[in-house]
């Protein structure tokens, strides 16, 4: 169990949060949400002792171990697969290296046998010669082969080290696990797996994290950074932003009786706990959001911002075709005769393992990529607007002020409407004068969508668009793809996203395409069982 009393935490002065009470139990898990800066990673640095808070206290009892998925992807370099996942149990680790310190050396004493033998005895307790069949197990769940435990770290891609970081984080059965953004870089598969891993998890699971359909899968309670404030509510995900959402609608309602508000907000309490997930915690968390109060329901104060797309025209029947496309990147071939045809009303959601081969056929039908065979035709009748994943050539060097890096690519550039516009992207104030290359990655995500926006295009292209989003900003674009009326090609990496937008799902593999007209739920079941 984790104790926190009175915490608070301030920066020159300025409080990032302060009054921080709340209670962290065994078989629980807890998702931790906020607005970018409001102090997510921070939080659970605290937590895990990196770092102090201005004030109050941390309480764990100091037998239960604590693991934290580590973000240093070359801290482990010289070091072997094994080595950097036994190293989540530190104990375990230093005991295995004392005992090959005396096993090595060549003059062996009786005091050295007496601390041989109280070595073993511990290392057997800690279960350490099943420590390298545990290992591999943790590297096949995430996808990744046993051959790989005596493999040197700075062998590895950047893909594989992510993953092995995550099996040290959840190596040898630690109390507690503190995980900040585990799915970053993880498939489909790899992900479904840490979700059944969490699930079965009897400890106390705390994790930062932008996933939302990850966050209802394994949270049973939401921690909410809100206005320096730090709040814990019962429920997943989807439970605290329709319930905050319900109540942001009432407050706003002053004329409503109060026994109606009451009744509303009880009928929505047992809509959504007769309405879990496969979780196989549902029993006890339908348990959980049954005790929830009236009182206890969220009432955020974040401002999300407007994403929507109009089309300046409809597009006819004929939207683009691709006929045998080929190309080689660096020796690699991410795309081998790729063809297909895109009709009126397609939401093409575009996954699979590589990324790359996503990327390369996003920027040849943009035109910035040239094929090394093959063909593609835009209808005559459709106007394209392009999201790139790396929007750098955008920002880089430029010194505009974000109101004038817009009136660059809006018909309207009077003042008062791009003032007006950019305030709906929570861009306001004298914030429209700073220059776009000092943005955060965030801030840079919403100008580009900002621009998309100015062009009236009936076809957007969209690589990885919720990449340096808060959860905000993610369920804004959602909800834009979602009423979008044109036609959508897409790849991203938020199971959520992809299934509440997508009608057709197509892979790129190394032996053709794989395309289907359904959900990304229903394809999932299709080819992952």
């Amino acid at each position: 169990m984790i104790t926190v009393s009175n915490v608070g935490l301030s920066f020159s002065g300025t409080p990032l949060f302060s009054d921080v009470n709340l209670m962290f139990t065994p078989g629980n898990c807890y998702g931790v949400i906020g607005a970018n800066g409001a102090g997510k990673s921070t939080f659970l640095k605290i937590l895990s002792g990196e770092l102090e808070p201005s004030k109050g206290e941390i309480s764990i009892d100091p037998k239960l171990r604590m693991s934290v998925l580590k973000q240093d992807h070359f801290a482990y370099e010289p070091f072997t697969v094994f080595e950097t996942i036994l190293q989540g149990n530190a104990r375990l680790y230093e005991v295995l290296k004392q005992k090959d310190e005396l096993y090595s050396k060549e003059e062996f004493t009786e005091e050295d046998g007496h601390l041989a033998a109280e070595l073993e005895a511990e290392f057997a307790e800690m279960n350490g010669w099943e420590a390298e069949t545990e290992a591999g197990k943790l590297l096949q769940g995430l996808g990744l082969d046993n051959a790989l435990l005596y493999s040197v770290m700075e062998s590895l891609t950047e893909a594989e080290k992510v993953k092995v970081l995550l099996a040290r984080a959840l190596f040898g059965q630690p109390d507690i696990i503190l995980l900040d953004e585990p799915t970053n870089g993880l498939d489909i598969k790899s992900i479904n797996w840490l979700e059944d891993f969490l699930m079965d998890y009897l400890g106390t699971v705390i994790v930062v994290s932008h996933d939302r359909h990850f966050l209802n899968n394994v949270c049973t309670h939401i921690v909410d950074i809100d206005f320096t404030k730090i709040k814990l509510y019962v429920g997943n995900y989807d439970f605290w932003y329709e319930s905050s959402q319900l109540i942001q609608r009432m407050l706003r309602d002053q004329n409503k009786k109060k026994e109606d508000k009451i009744k509303e907000l009880q009928s929505f309490i047992q809509r959504f706990s007769a309405n879990k997930s496969k979780s196989k915690q549902a029993t006890s968390r339908k348990k959980l959001l049954d005790k929830i109060t009236v009182e206890e329901m969220p009432a955020s104060t974040r401002r999300y911002p407007y994403v929507g797309f109009q089309m300046d025209r409809e597009p006819g029947k004929e939207i683009l075709s691709v006929e045998g496309i080929s190309k080689t990147i660096d020796g690699v071939k991410l795309l081998n005769q790729v063809s297909f045809r895109v009709n009126k009303g397609d939401k093409i959601a575009f996954v699979g393992e590589n990324e790359h081969a996503n990327t390369a056929l996003f920027k040849i039908l943009m035109g910035e990529l040239e094929p090394d065979e093959g063909t593609f035709k835009w209808g005559v009748s459709t106007s394209q607007s392009y999201f790139p994943k790396d929007n750098s050539e955008y920002f880089n060097g430029c010194d505009l002020s974000i109101l004038k890096w817009l009136e660059q690519y809006s018909k309207d550039t009077t003042e008062t409407y791009l003032r007006g516009f950019l305030g709906k992207m929570l861009f306001s104030g004298d914030e429209v004068s700073k220059p776009v290359h000092v943005l955060s990655g965030g801030e840079k995500v919403r100008c580009m969508l900002s621009r998309m926006m100015m062009f009236g295009s009936n076809v957007l292209v969209l690589d990885q668009p919720t990449n340096h989003l808060d959860l905000e900003s993610i369920t804004a674009v959602n909800n834009g793809m979602i009423d979008f009326k044109g036609v959508l090609l897409f790849a991203s990496h938020d199971h959520q996203f992809i299934q509440t937008i997508a009608n057709r799902i197509i892979e790129i593999t190394p032996d053709g395409l794989i395309d289907r007209m359904t959900t990304f739920d229903e394809y999932l079941e299709m080819n992952l069982s």
